[in-house]
C-alpha cells in the first residue's frame, strides 16, 4: 500500500509563494504518474499539475506561469513550487499517485491565500 503525505501548506498573502511537498512511503516517482488536485470550498476538486513517469508533464491553465511541478526520486519526493498566488487559489492540495491499476491519494494540505 502507497502512503502519500503532503506538507507545506499555509497562509500567505496574495502574491507569495509555497513550496508544497509530497513525500511517497516508497520507489513509486519512476512507476507512477504524479498528480496535484486542488479543491476549493464548494468546487469540484480540481487537476493543478501532473508530471508522469517518463517526465511529462502538464499544468492547468489557471497555474501556468506561476507553478512548477519537479520531482526528486531519489527521496520519493514530488514538489510543486506555487508562485504569485491570488486569493482563488485557496483550496486544499492533494497529492495522487498513480498508474492504469491502481490510485492513491494523499490527506491533502491547506493553502490560504489572504491578506
Amino acid at each position: 500500500q502507497v502512503q502519500l503525505v503532503e506538507s507545506g501548506g499555509g497562509l500567505v498573502q496574495p502574491g507569495g509563494s509555497l513550496r508544497l511537498s509530497c513525500t511517497a512511503s516508497g520507489s513509486i516517482l519512476s512507476t507512477h504518474t504524479m498528480v496535484w488536485y486542488r479543491q476549493a470550498p464548494g468546487k469540484q476538486r480540481e487537476l493543478v499539475a501532473s508530471v508522469t513517469a517518463a517526465g511529462g508533464i502538464n499544468y492547468a491553465d489557471s497555474v501556468k506561469g506561476r507553478c512548477t511541478i519537479s520531482r526528486d526520486n531519489a527521496k520519493n519526493i514530488v514538489y510543486l513550487q506555487m508562485n504569485s498566488l491570488k486569493p482563488e487559489d485557496t483550496a486544499v492540495y492533494y497529492c495522487n499517485a498513480r498508474t492504469s491499476f491502481a490510485m492513491y491519494w494523499g490527506q491533502g494540505t491547506q493553502v490560504t491565500v489572504s491578506s
